[in-house]
Formats: C-alpha cells, structure tokens, sequence
C-alpha cells in the first residue's frame, strides 16, 4: 500500500466506522508488559510503514469485504469474555478510533494500541504501545502518550535508534528491546548483554511464536 493510498483511506474514513478488520481473535499476549495476559486482538488492514520483516504483510492492504462495524467489533471481543482488547495492524493510526474506543469502553473493555506512530493517535486509549520503525517515524506528539516502547531489533544500529526513541519518552514508558523473529539466534545474546549493560531496558520476547499460538 502506497502513502497516496493510505491518505485517501483517511480522507474516505475519518470517522472510520466500519473499519477494516483483517482478523480478530482471543489469546495471550506475547510480547511486552502484558505478556502472559489474555487479550482480544483486532488486527485492522492498512499499513505504509514498509517494513520488509513484517510478518503480517497480507495486513497492508484492506479489501472491501473485510469492514466490520464499531458494534460488530465490540460485540464479538465481548463474546470472547476478554477484559483487554489491544487494536493492532497494519497500522491502526490510520484510522481515527474515537468510535470503535468509545464503544469499547461503554461495553466495560479496557483499549491497547499497537503502533508505529506515524499517524495522530485519535481515539481514548487506556495503553499506548510504540514500536518505531526507521521506515516511517513517529510524530513528535504521541510521544508523552506512550505507556510501553517495543524497540525491534534487527542490526546493531537499532539499539541507537532505541536509545533516541526513549530519549523521548515520559520518565514512566516502559522500554523494551525485542529481537526479530527472523534473526533471534543471531541478535538475542547482544540483546541479553545489551540489557544487561543498560537495566532501563528489558528483553520482550516474542512467547506466542514459542508456544505456536496467535
């Protein structure tokens, strides 16, 4: 998906209600602070960050029979008997969320987003994850909404770019460097090591490709 693309997505949905949802399901979070907790995720399509280790590329693209209203979404993660919902992507900032989050709070839910950042961050989030990509940087203004940073860690430059980005964030964001998927056996002693010399920092691993789940 183009830039031009996603724009006119956000011009054609800014209410965004339907949103496209590419698929949703309940199971344990595996990555970051809430590893280990029971979530529903809605994966919503459209992204233009580009990252060529993306492991959800069938996400980029939205297609018309994938939109589901705010109720539709709602109803199904209520369902589901989760007490988190985290809205994901592609890359949910696209879309302005004030719908679908609103909702989700009227139905008791509490709201996680994960996000690159690229976008304004519209909608009431409960807990803000950032996970910055060199593709496409985040706005300077999400920044003091960030609750949890997820640095990806692919080459040995990363966790300068890591250090920037935290640089930037509240005293209080919980920093965490993940090794990707692809290069784990290579990159997760340096990340060990990296913790280690820098205790601010903690290891996300990703628990739920482990354990052969969602």
């Amino acid at each position: 998906m183009t830039r031009a693309e996603v724009q006119q997505i956000t011009l054609r949905r800014d209410t965004a209600d339907p949103l496209p949802v590419m698929e949703s399901f309940y199971t344990i979070q595996g990555e970051g602070t809430w590893t280990g907790t029971a979530a529903y995720f809605v994966r919503l399509a459209g992204c233009d960050v580009g990252c060529f280790w993306c492991d959800v590329k069938e996400s980029w693209a939205p297609s018309e029979d994938q939109y589901q209203t705010s109720e539709e979404i709602v109803r199904e993660a209520k369902a589901s008997g989760a007490k988190r919902v985290v809205i994901t992507g592609g890359e949910p900032t696209i879309y302005d969320l004030t719908v679908l989050t609103d909702a989700l709070h009227r139905a008791g839910l509490i709201v996680h987003i994960e996000t690159a950042g690229p976008y304004p961050l519209r909608g009431d989030i409960d807990w803000v994850c950032l996970s910055p990509k060199k593709f496409l940087v985040p706005r300077a203004d999400l920044y003091e909404r960030v609750n949890e940073l997820k640095v990806i860690i692919y080459n040995d430059d990363d966790f300068r770019w890591a250090e920037e980005h935290a640089a930037l964030c509240p005293p209080h964001t919980q920093l965490f460097l993940q090794p990707e998927w692809s290069r784990r056996e290579r990159n997760y002693p340096k990340v060990l090591d990296y913790v280690m010399a820098h205790p601010h920092w903690r290891l996300s691993m990703q628990t739920h490709k482990y354990l052969d789940i969602r």
